[in-house]
């Protein structure tokens, strides 16, 4: 499938640029906004995670500016540590949530849902 064809596919998907991978650092995060969902973005070896930037141990914004481990990133305001692959806490109980990413031609896409009030 030709690059063209498989941003297509990608945008057809709901997936959405957030970056280039020259944009991130090695082993820290950055945050973004997508789909009124704030998003924490790590490269770490060229491999690129996606979770959400709420801890929700008392719902700090802070998950992007977390200390990188391994594959584990722990939250700079209370120390929960979680799984970059998974979103577990390093307990294995549920913790962040991950998102689907796909990189093409050194550039970041990711699919983030909408957020849905429930009123």
């Amino acid at each position: 499938m030709k690059n063209s064809d498989h941003l297509k596919k990608l945008e057809e998907d709901g997936f959405a640029f957030i970056c280039s991978m020259d944009a991130l650092g090695e082993s820290t995060g950055r945050k973004f906004l997508v789909s009124d969902v704030e998003i924490a973005v790590f490269k770490i070896n060229s491999e690129v995670f996606v979770v959400s930037n709420v801890c929700p141990h008392q719902q700090t914004h802070l998950i992007y500016d977390g200390f990188v481990e391994d594959e584990f990133v722990v939250c700079p305001a209370h120390g929960w540590k979680f799984n970059l692959k998974t979103g577990k806490k390093d307990s294995g109980s549920n913790g962040l949530q991950v998102y689907p990413v796909e990189v093409v031609d050194e550039k970041i896409y990711v699919k983030v849902l909408p957020r849905q009030l429930q009123w």
